[in-house]
């Protein structure tokens, strides 16, 4: 086990939820901390890996429920620290994937704080393991895409490449894009997407998944009119088309 230093804080990516894909550095800050700042995709049984006596605490953000502001949760890391606390901001996915960690390793920094970054599992890989596919094919997709479809407001963003979106020779992950995705399909046919593109949804990745597969133009139909309730990855491509024939 490596030593955390009092006032150590560390963000770790807890991976889709799923307690075995946590790698052995996340097990070994969660066994460590003091404080645990967790997101409510980043708790479940991965918190059974937390001491007792560490103090756990929710700021998890969802969509149309109240939630801390990212301000508060950098500013809870940070007093906690400051307290000589080893603290354990956990993640879902991978920190560095749209978690918004550049500001809390800012608030960190800026306090002269000492901050680490254990890497995740990102949902988007994992879901295409639970699919039973990869995310590149020879001569097929020779590019992965990361892209958020929803912004503060919860729209689709309107500022999105829909040309590199639109690429028939990439695989596309789209976080958070389960109200947005059928406006966003509209736009990928638009720009040329063929309407055959395959798609899948992989719902509630890491506790109890459930999936969508189809064309795009199937499932984005099903989001519009039957959209899941649980937290959703979004992948379309021609890399899909194998596992969805499986």
């Amino acid at each position: 086990m490596t030593d955390c230093p009092a006032g150590h804080i560390a963000l770790v990516g807890a991976g889709p939820g799923d307690p075995d894909l946590l790698t052995l550095r996340a097990v070994d800050r969660l066994r460590a901390a003091d404080v645990v700042l967790y997101d409510d995709l980043a708790s479940g049984g991965v918190l059974a890996h937390v001491r007792e006596d560490a103090e756990l605490i929710s700021v998890g953000k969802r969509s149309g429920q109240h939630a801390p502001k990212q301000a508060e949760v950098s500013r809870l890391m940070v007093a906690y620290a400051r307290l000589g606390k080893r603290v354990v901001r956990l993640k879902s996915g991978d920190p560095a994937i749209f978690s918004r960690a550049d500001e809390e390793i800012t608030a960190a920094r800026d306090a002269g704080l000492p901050i680490e970054i254990v890497p995740g599992i990102t949902t988007a890989t994992a879901a295409a393991a639970h699919l039973g596919t990869a995310l590149t094919k020879r001569l097929v997709a020779r590019r992965v895409q990361f892209v958020t479809a929803h912004e503060l407001t919860g729209g689709l963003p309107d500022d999105l490449d829909l040309a590199a979106l639109a690429d028939p020779a990439a695989t596309t992950c789209v976080f958070m894009g389960k109200a947005t995705f059928p406006t966003l399909a509209d736009k990928l046919l638009a720009r040329g997407l063929s309407p055959e593109t395959p798609a899948a949804v992989v719902e509630s990745l890491g506790t109890a998944p459930r999936t969508i597969t189809g064309t795009i133009t199937e499932v984005a139909a099903r989001l519009r009119t039957d959209p899941p309730s649980g937290a959703c990855m979004i992948l379309y491509g021609a890399a899909l088309a194998g596992a969805l024939r499986a």
